[in-house]
Parts: structure tokens; C-alpha cells; sequence
């Protein structure tokens, strides 16, 4: 695609919200004295690079829909979130997006706006089972994170047979994982997609190093900066959890001259799509991302797609507020699993309220 991939999805978003969920509908104006309905979005962290655009993607569509978004961040704190909450249930929102600081927090979170009569739409850390069994106004729009981790070793798989003289000896992939927040699901879920990946393909997978740099750029080309004094020559491919390490990552290989030509940083000698000695995989598609991609420094990336995200968790509770429920409803392009998964999509009884937007394998090709 020779339009920039985010901003091709968002215009298809619009030309959803444009054509279809938006074209009317009764408002709830308990939250604003008028008759415009208020939507209560509730934002764990927006430093965060794809946190941001989802957030962004949610202001644009609720400016084109007509609706009051009171959008609040949470500052990576689980109880400021849960007062941000409460005070906007005081004030009469009932319909909500969230994403969450904590899966463990939003059983809590669905009982509160439960007994207000609301609903809302759970994004990017996954809400659990018990959550959604709360009522049937709950819902999952977001993407399964074991999925991205095997759109990374599918690209390693494709990386590795053109260009076989990269791999160890014995089919071995030889591994750095630079890991998310420990504990984090995204963390968990992408790291195991990951690993099993490789193996079903048929690889050995030797994991030299792993380490967490809580998804920030400085922490991960700071833990590049020691890997590469540690483990030189004894790795072939590094997994980040998601772009900014990516690129601290890469940055980090630039800096040491961890390069094809140390003498041209710009110049991939060999052919394989990177500058760097070592490719280096992301997640989530950034601009920044792409960009990175483009320049043959960050080889590929997986696209978390925010736009679809927000879009669906958005279309979701519109259809609520106007129609009652949106079982049974297309919100973002997406309609509800009817396959057994990775968590909250485990339960039969839950299934319906489980709107997963796919992740989309992103190299220098599908640019």
C-alpha cells in the first residue's frame, strides 16, 4: 500500500461511522442537560504510542457522531482509574470505553456501571471472563495477543528461509525477547505466541536473553546497549513487544555500530531488509513504526490496529445508547467470535460480546 496504513484504516473507520452506525438514534442526556449523548472514555495511559492514537481515533469519531466524550487518563494507576469511574457514574455517564489498567480491576469496574444501566466496551487489556458475565452490555473489542506473537514468527519464519545462512546450527533461532510490562496480558500472551510459533514451524528456539523494558524506547536501547556488550554474535533475531522498543532496540545497534557497515549506518549490505546485523521485529504498526520500516532499520512490525480498536469499542456502545444492545450487531467491520480462545473468549455464554479486531502481519512489502 503506498498510503500510510493508519491513516488508510482511518478513513475507512469514517466512511463506516459516515454510512452506517451513526445515522441517528435516540440520546441519553442524563450526563449533559441536553439531548447529546455523553460517552465516558477511560484511558489507562496515554505516554503510550498506540494508547494515543486510540484515543485520538476515539475523539475523531465521537466529534463525528455528535457525542460528548469525556476522555480521562489514568496514569498507569488502577485506583485513579476507578475514581475517574465513579465520578463520571455521578455524573450520569452510562456508556463507556475503556481501556483498562488492570484485567483484575474490571469485574469491579462492569458491577459499577452495571448498576447504573450502563454498558461499555473493553480495549487492549483484556477484560476477564467474569466481567462480561456481569451483563450482557459488556464487551470485548480488542485483538487476541497470542495472535501477534505468531505474526512475529511467521515473519521470522519467512526472514529465516530467505536467508537460511542467518540461522544457528540445527534449525535454532537463537532469541532476544525484549518484554512489555512483566504480567501484563500483551506481555504474557504474545511472548507464548511467539515461542510456539517458531516451534510449530519447526524451529529450535534458544531464548539467549529476556528482559522487561515496560514497553518504553530509553529502557530498551539501554538494555540493548548491555545485550550487545554481553551477547554479540550469539543472537539471530530480537522480538519486541511492541514498536517504541523496537526502535530502541535498533537505535541501540545504530549507536554501537551493530550494523551491516559500520562505516554507513544507512547501507544494508546484505539484502535482507535491515541495516543491522540482526533483524528486529515490533508490534503495533506506528507511524513511527512504518517509517523505521521504510528506512531498513526495524524489519517488520504486527499491526495492533488502534483505529479498529477504538473504532469497534466506539460503535459498540453508540449501538447500546441508540438501540438497546448490541448483540447481534457489525460494530468496526467486526462481528462477535463463535470460536473458543485466548481469555475472555473461553466461554461459550460470553462469546457474543467478543468483538476481536485482527492484528495484520506489516513488512517493508505491505508498506
Amino acid at each position: 500500500m503506498k498510503r500510510n496504513l493508519l491513516k488508510g484504516l482511518c478513513g475507512l473507520a469514517m466512511m463506516c461511522c459516515a454510512a452506517g452506525v451513526f445515522a441517528g438514534g435516540a440520546k441519553d442526556a442524563s450526563a449533559s442537560g441536553s439531548d447529546k449523548l455523553v460517552m465516558g472514555a477511560l484511558i489507562r495511559n496515554m505516554n503510550e504510542t498506540f494508547v494515543a492514537n486510540y484515543a485520538a481515533n476515539l475523539q475523531t469519531l465521537a466529534d463525528n457522531a455528535g457525542v460528548e466524550l469525556r476522555l480521562l487518563d489514568g496514569n498507569s494507576d488502577v485506583a485513579t482509574q476507578l475514581d475517574q469511574l465513579n465520578t463520571l457514574l455521578t455524573q450520569g455517564v452510562k456508556y463507556f470505553v475503556i481501556i483498562p489498567q488492570d484485567t483484575a480491576a474490571t469485574e469491579q469496574m462492569c458491577q459499577l456501571i452495571n448498576a447504573q444501566g450502563g454498558a461499555a466496551a473493553f480495549s487492549n487489556i483484556q477484560p476477564s471472563v467474569e466481567a462480561l458475565k456481569v451483563g450482557k452490555n459488556f464487551y470485548l473489542a480488542s485483538s487476541p495477543e497470542t495472535v501477534a506473537g505468531n505474526i512475529q514468527a511467521e515473519i521470522a519464519d519467512e526472514y529465516f528461509k530467505a536467508h537460511p545462512d542467518k540461522l544457528g546450527p540445527n534449525n535454532t533461532v537463537n532469541l532476544l525477547i525484549i518484554n512489555g510490562q512483566l504480567g501484563h496480558p500483551a506481555q504474557i500472551n504474545r511472548r507464548q505466541g511467539a515461542i510456539d510459533g517458531l516451534e510449530a514451524r519447526g524451529y529450535n528456539v534458544n531464548i539467549v536473553a529476556e528482559q522487561t523494558a515496560n514497553w518504553g524506547a530509553a529502557e530498551a536501547q539501554a538494555l540493548m546497549d548491555a545485550w550487545l556488550a554481553a551477547y554479540s554474535g550469539q543472537f539471530n533475531m530480537v522480538f519486541a513487544q511492541n514498536d517504541d522498543m523496537a526502535m530502541g532496540a535498533v537505535e541501540s545497534m545504530l549507536t554501537n555500530q551493530f550494523t551491516d557497515d559500520p562505516n554507513d549506518i544507512t547501507k544494508d549490505v546484505d539484502g535482507d531488509g535491515t541495516v543491522t546485523k540482526v533483524p528486529v521485529i515490533g508490534v503495533d504498526a506506528t507511524p513511527a513504526g512504518q517509517q523505521s520500516i521504510r528506512e531498513n532499520k526495524m524489519y517488520a512490525t504486527v499491526l495492533q490496529d488502534a483505529v479498529g480498536q477504538s473504532t469497534t469499542a466506539f460503535e459498540l456502545m453508540y449501538i447500546t445508547a441508540t438501540q438497546g444492545s448490541a448483540i447481534g450487531a457489525t460494530a468496526g467491520g467486526i462481528t462477535a467470535t463463535t470460536e473458543l480462545g485466548e481469555d475472555p473468549a473461553t466461554d461459550p455464554a460470553i462469546l457474543d460480546q467478543c468483538f476481536l479486531v485482527p492484528f495484520k502481519k506489516v513488512t517493508k512489502a505491505d508498506l
